[in-house]
């Protein structure tokens, strides 16, 4: 077992960052639109500070592949900086969707 898995389900979360020009280029849109291929449910919101965040779970192979198609996407030239922590994952999430922070 790897950090941040759960004994009982293997259900991973993955929270990242993403810095750069990543508000006003359909950001959210795209990535709900990616995630959408994967088995994995959380959300993405715009921050304050112009940054973007996205917190997914899922399998960590689904987490890992989501990831590598959020950056493969048009969205990739607009990231400077992504910062991404693992921890376990709580089940709490339903789908995936866009979470409003103000």
């Amino acid at each position: 077992m790897t950090a941040g898995e759960s004994k009982e389900s293997g259900l991973k979360r993955v929270s990242v960052r993403y810095e750069g020009r990543v508000q006003g280029v359909g950001f959210r849109y795209t990535a709900i639109e990616v995630a959408a291929g994967f088995a994995v449910t959380g959300f993405v919101r715009n921050e304050p500070d112009g940054s973007v965040t996205l917190v997914a779970e899922g399998a960590e192979k689904d987490l890992v592949a989501l990831l590598h198609a959020v950056r493969s996407t048009h969205l990739g030239r607009y990231i400077t900086r992504d910062m991404c922590s693992w921890s376990v994952g709580t089940g709490e999430f339903a789908g995936f969707g866009v979470k409003h922070a103000w």
